[in-house]
């Protein structure tokens, strides 16, 4: 086995912002990306030293004399990304919307509130399905990707009845559509999409001006993370069908775990 740094990368992306600076109490930034990143091997770093063929810290190649076999999108590429963040200041207390006439005591306990947030959205990333333990079609070391039966299939993060959560609706079904690659071959990668990412983080703040100086202040902050207490899954990326022969019983599991 020989290291080389060889191989291309494409990356095209549509970028949109929209910013609102700080007027009448209010801020915020939205920001959207719809891209697309294509290259022949990479690392993606939530998958660690077990990412999309990076069995030891490091992208591999099956078949070093065609490369573009391997062409397919990023172990990082995400079709679309939203995120945002804002500052708004509450419309209670002297000189706001509501109750803008109460004296000071009052003011002190409605006043000067300020909620602020950040938002995180993205579409699923890409996983890879591996050959059958102990499979080298191509390569005496590396065991290599699976090839599909079919152009597309329906991933994502699924609640199975046994209580597990799958990177398949029906694993049994998906594990037919996988066949082990033949020799020469390299097999398919990041051929189907696991869960995305989502979160909602709030801050709830006042600020108290000391009686005795306006540039003396005491501040209050209240910080929750994800709100809605959403889970995302990471799914092992070593992904197996477990067909060794047609008879044997369908074994096809994928194993996930939460993504904070």
């Amino acid at each position: 086995m020989t290291l080389r740094s060889i191989g291309f990368s494409n990356y095209n992306a549509l970028q949109v912002t929209l910013r609102h600076q700080m007027s009448h109490g209010v801020q915020f930034d939205f920001n959207y990306t719809y891209s697309k990143s294509i290259d022949l091997c990479s690392d993606a770093e939530r998958l660690g030293n077990y990412g999309s063929l990076n069995f030891n810290g490091g992208c591999q190649m099956f078949n070093a004399w065609s490369p573009n076999l391997f062409r397919a999108v990023s172990d990082f590429d995400t079709t679309h990304q939203v995120n945002a963040n804002w500052i708004a200041d509450l419309p209670f207390g002297k000189g706001r919307t509501f109750a803008g006439n109460v004296n000071r005591a009052v003011d002190a306990i409605i006043g000067g509130w300020q909620l602020s947030g950040l938002f995180r959205w993205t579409s699923g990333f890409p996983y890879t399905i591996y050959n059958n333990p102990a499979d080298y079609p191509t390569d005496w070391y590396w065991e290599g990707a699976a090839m599909p039966t079919v152009s597309h299939i329906k991933s994502g993060a699924y609640h199975l009845a046994d209580g597990n959560v799958n990177l398949f609706p029906d694993p049994t079904t998906a594990e037919g559509l996988f066949n082990p690659a033949l020799p020469g071959q390299v097999g398919v990668r990041n051929f189907v999409r696991g869960d995305g990412y989502f979160g909602i983080d709030l801050g709830l703040s006042k600020r108290w001006k000391m009686p005795w100086s306006d540039k003396q202040t005491v501040a209050l902050r209240w910080e929750v993370f994800n709100v809605t207490n959403s889970t995302r899954f990471d799914f092992n990326d070593r992904i197996r069908p477990a067909r060794a022969k047609a008879t044997t019983p369908s074994r096809f599991r994928t194993s996930a775990t939460t993504r904070t």
